[in-house]
């Protein structure tokens, strides 16, 4: 179906503009990926944008994917709550030039727990340790709707909005068909066990 697409483009153009956030309500770990890899791009992809129709590279064929994660100066770096990916983001650009956080997300099964703010202040701080001219970030209607307001939150500023139509989906694909999540789903994922354990 036919629909109107918003898309903000922001930006940051010194590492003091960053507005860290409060530490998350849960620990996580974080780590960069070393090996370049097409399949844990595509996983989150899928996972934390199929709620919110991300579809754009759905239909990508693996060549594409792999030659996304090989790019000059691409970076994919996962957070991991008790040793289970929760969130992640991935830097773009060649060195000397700018950054662009270019995917970011959390889960559904984390969300409400404050790791967007706090994986988006990490997210910053890695991008500026490149020492690029600026970083800088597109988000649009399709995303999650706290998604601009983390942003601005963080210290970046709105550059430009534009609007076009755009065929999309008449409902998000979800990371596979007939995934039917919700947030009753989401909460029972993360209720303590019987054991004691998270």
């Amino acid at each position: 179906m036919r629909r109107e697409e918003t898309i903000h483009y922001l930006e940051m153009r010194s590492p003091g503009d960053l507005r860290p956030s409060r530490p998350a309500r849960v620990a996580y770990d974080l780590r960069r990926t070393e090996i370049p890899c097409p399949e844990v791009s595509r996983f989150f992809y899928t996972a934390v944008g199929g709620d919110w129709l991300w579809v754009d590279r759905l239909g990508q064929a693996y060549a594409d994917w792999l030659e996304w994660v090989l790019r000059p100066g691409h970076e994919t770096w996962i957070a991991s709550v008790s040793g289970t990916p929760a969130a992640y983001f991935e830097l773009d650009g060649p060195p000397g030039a700018d950054t662009e956080l270019a995917f970011f997300g959390v889960l559904p099964q984390f969300a409400g727990q404050g790791l967007g703010g706090a994986l988006l202040t990490d997210a910053v701080r890695r991008a500026w340790a490149r020492t690029p001219p600026r970083v800088w970030l597109h988000t649009c209607s399709f995303d999650h709707p706290a998604a601009l307001r983390n942003y601005l939150a963080r210290g970046f500023r709105l550059v430009r909005s534009e609007t076009h139509p755009k065929e999309m989906p008449a409902s998000p694909p979800g990371p596979w068909p007939g995934a039917g999540r919700t947030p009753a789903h989401t909460a029972r994922l993360m209720a303590p066990r019987g054991d004691g354990t998270p």
